[in-house]
């Protein structure tokens, strides 16, 4: 995986791309070079002399910015006769993506004894498909495939949309191949004993009549290197005595930094490749909640994106209300056809109350009075679509239901069509009220009365309390259910609560909804054996009857949930069984590659020496799930912000056992910046300040 930007490249291990099979075997792949939801390259593929080179190792750089790809020769014969034994040429190969292109470097070295002539082939195709067909989804029209322009050290591929966009990918040489079309170019390199040669190309990923800025692959690379230092400049710095977990949060990192896109309004983390390379607004909320910590200025570029995004007309094709949070915008052929209602869609029930707890998280974190003033009418318009459109039948709880044809049938974070059902198994009818949702609400309120009380609204700001606390009474009274010792999952069209045991109810700890002489009992619940695999809470205990520990949203394990229910329970002062969820994704990212902890991993039982089961369409990487070691660790030391003093408090901090020390690096609060040191004790953690810049105080509870 490469991204960069609205592009990114799905790649096999020699950098190639094949629409299934090597040999044309195999179910179809994801395979491509993508840019704006469609697939501008489905088929890329190195030959030499007609063979495809053998992989000797391929690795993609700790920052995510650079595919490189070691590779030999099979032995080459012509006619019956060893023309060149294995092993004699060495193919370098790397790639970088940097504005909507990708730039490739080849290198050939001849260690054999003898000259070689290599036949150099590059075989290519582009399909234009949209990432939803790619995904599976059957359109009964396409547009046309347009004839290739071919020149002399260029070929253009293109596409006519039925949106009437035209598309084309653009292949140039930094040589005159001998024999160039449009599904092939060859040519041939003689090389002495010992002699290397060095080819570039890139593709460019064109809509319309734009005219990309071309550069040459170490114009990118210098490039792509200096916006990773911009970004890496605005991040406080992590380490461990564990070397391990610092590979997880160094991998994490750069998987965030990857993700995140830069808009006219900031950067966003785009939610996950390859399937959501676009901004979400609950992922991109959540994300910036994760690591708001840590680097403040992501949660800035998301809330200034949503404000733009906001929905200000009723629109049920688009599940548009006013005041409503967007939940995810494509940009591809099907969107602007309205094939699919994604180009600017709303049918999430969660991203409005969520938008407006990060706007006060993000005040908490920064003191940043004049960005809350500039956003502060789209809070409100937020907050009246909670009241209005949220609480349709006006019973206090905010419930959704689907308003448009093609839309998503459930507008929670789980929004499987079956991830809302009764003890039974029947799936629950709307509107439908979800658990987790009405503690958003809560703190929602909680904290717009906080920023409505900063500038001086202090009617309005008692008016929210007072909101929050009835919300609060009500909840604990219509969802909790004593028999499972936990709260429901939801309430249905009829007010009946959906009772089943779920990773919902841990959400109520992190927004502190729940009631604190029932929060002893949730936990319990959430690490029980039916719901705790070993490596992470399930989303449904398997004594439910939709368990299945391989369905998106009925058993599985997902990072990010496993993440926020850690922070519920610090909030009610559970570190142990924090720590518990700190263990189990830290002990899974040593089976993963890269230590990239997937959008989702399977619910099957933790086995002795076998990692976890992987869910086979997972994102990877996923951008909340990239930010999950980054909540875990602010739920163990118990991280928060006061900007009034300002000061950094930790609450009854707490180190894992395979954790030594912890070193906090650029920690910035305004202008001011602190590093620090932590040390674990039999009983406690010790804090020194090593260094600090401008007037900042640290505060301990222990």
């Amino acid at each position: 995986m490469l991204k960069q930007g609205d592009t990114f490249g799905v790649f096999d291990r020699h950098g190639d791309i094949f629409q299934a099979g090597p040999n044309g075997e195999g179910e179809l792949t994801q395979h491509g070079l993508y840019h704006e939801g469609t697939r501008f390259l489905s088929h890329w593929e190195l030959r030499v002399n007609g063979q495809r080179p053998i992989l000797l190792s391929s690795t993609i750089k700790q920052d995510n910015s650079l595919l490189v790809v070691d590779m030999t020769t099979p032995d080459l014969y012509r006619g019956g006769h060893l023309l060149i034994p294995k092993s004699s040429i060495h193919i370098f190969r790397s790639v970088v993506l940097w504005e909507q292109a990708r730039y490739e470097h080849l290198r050939f070295v001849n260690y054999g004894e003898q000259p070689v002539d290599l036949i150099i082939e590059l075989l290519f195709a582009a399909d234009y498909r949209d990432i939803f067909e790619v995904r599976g989804v059957h359109r009964s029209r396409r547009g046309t495939l347009l004839p290739a322009t071919v020149g002399e050290d260029f070929v253009v591929l293109g596409y006519e949309g039925l949106d009437r966009k035209t598309r084309r990918t653009k292949i140039c040489f930094d040589w005159r191949p001998q024999s160039l079309d449009g599904t092939r170019m060859a040519s041939t390199l003689r090389l002495a004993s010992r002699e290397s040669r060095h080819l570039h190309l890139s593709l460019y990923c064109i809509t319309g009549e734009e005219n990309p800025r071309r550069c040459d692959y170490y114009q990118a690379m210098a490039s792509v290197g200096s916006a990773m230092a911009a970004l890496d400049a605005q991040v406080a710095k992590v380490f461990t005595s564990n070397e391990e977990f610092n590979d997880w949060l160094q991998h994490s990192g750069a998987d965030l930094d990857m993700l995140i896109t830069q808009t006219p309004e900031g950067p966003y983390p785009y939610a996950g490749v390859p399937w959501y390379s676009t901004p979400f607004g609950r992922d991109g909320i959540i994300t910036a909640l994760q690591t708001l910590w840590i680097r403040p200025g992501l949660a800035k570029g998301v809330l200034a994106y949503l404000a733009k995004q906001q929905a200000d007309h009723y629109d049920p094709a688009q599940d548009a209300e006013p005041g409503k949070i967007l939940h995810e915008t494509r940009s591809g052929e099907m969107a602007a056809l309205g094939e699919i209602p994604f180009s600017r869609y709303y049918g999430t029930v969660d991203a409005t109350p969520l938008f407006i707890m990060l706007a006060g998280c993000y005040y908490r974190r920064t003191g940043d009075v004049a960005f809350i003033e500039t956003i502060w009418p789209n809070i409100e318009r937020a907050l009246e679509w909670i009241d209005r459109y949220g609480d349709s039948d006006g019973d206090g709880f905010v419930e959704y239901s689907r308003h448009s044809a093609n839309g998503l049938v459930q507008q929670g974070w789980k929004d499987s069509t079956d991830s809302v059902f009764h003890a039974d198994g029947s799936l629950a009818q709307g509107p439908i009220a979800l658990c987790e949702v009405q503690g958003y609400v809560y703190m929602a309120k909680r904290l717009a009365a906080e920023l409505a009380d900063m500038q001086g609204f202090k009617e309005q700001a008692q008016r929210l309390l007072r909101e929050a606390e009835t919300l609060k009474r009500r909840f604990n009274e219509a969802f909790w259910v004593e028999s499972l010792g936990t709260y429901a999952l939801a309430l249905d069209g009829d007010k009946r609560p959906c009772q089943v045991r779920t990773s919902n109810a841990g959400h109520a700890l992190f927004t502190g909804i729940a009631d604190p002489d029932r929060a002893e009992r949730v936990v319990e619940a959430l690490v029980g054996k039916e719901s705790f695999t070993g490596w992470g809470v399930r989303t449904v205990a398997e004594s439910e009857a939709r368990y299945n520990p391989m369905s998106y949203h009925n058993g599985t394990v997902w990072p990010h949930d496993n993440a926020i229910l850690a922070a519920g329970m610090a909030r009610y002062g559970f570190k142990y069984e924090a720590m518990i969820l700190l263990d189990g994704l830290f002990e899974s990212s040593i089976f993963l590659e890269l230590r990239r902890l997937p959008e989702l991993f399977c619910g099957f039982p933790r086995l002795p020496g076998q990692g976890p089961t992987l869910y086979p369409v997972a994102c990877s990487p996923q951008a909340w799930a990239s930010g999950a070691v980054f909540q875990l660790i602010q739920a163990c030391l118990g991280v928060t912000f006061a900007p009034e003093k300002p000061q950094i408090r930790f609450s009854h901090p707490r180190l894992p056992r395979y954790i030594e020390w912890m070193r906090i690096e650029d920690l910035r609060f305004g202008d001011q910046t602190i590093d620090l040191m932590l040390r674990r004790h039999a009983n406690d953690v010790a804090i020194n300040v090593e260094r600090k810049e401008g007037d900042i105080e640290v505060a301990i509870v222990v």
